[in-house]
């Protein structure tokens, strides 16, 4: 992958890697030793993912990627904290990367954990409270209880990052970073954006 690849090239990379994983045609690009020796010189990933931690939910998989493809920022529910957004503004300014996706997916235990209340035992409260307002404020909507509220982790999670001052927002204003969500569906395999 070049260096500073376009948004919408970097999302179309993305799409049709999803749909050769949905096809169960998978060309798994840049796992060979060649590509090892390539990216041991410097990474030059094209799309960063904020993804959830959950194991069904591996991003180079779903999006049939290889070594140095993706900068891939992993946390229950896919939230983020001052470490996450270092990460990302990392791989935005210092790397030059222009895609940060946010990519959240059905059946997400964090955000069903969220739903049900209760308390939440030592740091997981953490990761609860940041799902927490994304919950309320879709409580009570007509739809799939559940997917309405990881679709508004996503809404909320994507604010929250273009928002983030001063890196990922002047760049997110300057037209060098597109922020986008996404939700993987862990029946099918296939990835929605969102718009």
């Amino acid at each position: 992958m070049q260096e500073g690849m376009k948004p919408e090239d970097a999302m179309k990379e993305l799409v049709e890697g999803n749909k050769r994983f949905v096809a169960g045609k998978q060309k798994f690009p840049n796992t060979n030793a060649k590509r090892r020796t390539e990216v041991a010189k410097g990474q030059h990933p094209f799309a960063i993912i904020v993804g959830c931690s959950d194991s069904r939910v591996p991003p180079e998989v779903l999006f049939d990627r290889g070594l140095g493809d993706l900068f891939i920022i992993r946390t229950a529910g896919n939230v983020v904290d001052d470490v996450a957004i270092g990460s990302i503004e990392y791989a935005a300014e210092h790397l030059g990367v222009q895609l940060l996706v946010v990519l959240g997916h059905s059946k997400c235990g964090a955000v069903d954990a969220t739903m049900k209340g209760g308390e939440a035992p030592g740091h997981i409260g953490s990761i609860v409270q940041k799902i927490k307002l994304a919950v309320d404020k879709v409580k009570g909507k007509p739809g799939d209880a559940w997917m309405n509220c990881v679709q508004a982790n996503v809404e909320k999670i994507v604010e929250e990052l273009k928002g983030s001052k001063p890196i990922l927002h002047e760049l997110e204003e300057e037209g060098k970073l597109h922020v986008v969500g996404a939700i993987y569906c862990v029946d099918s395999g296939g990835v929605l954006f969102m718009k």
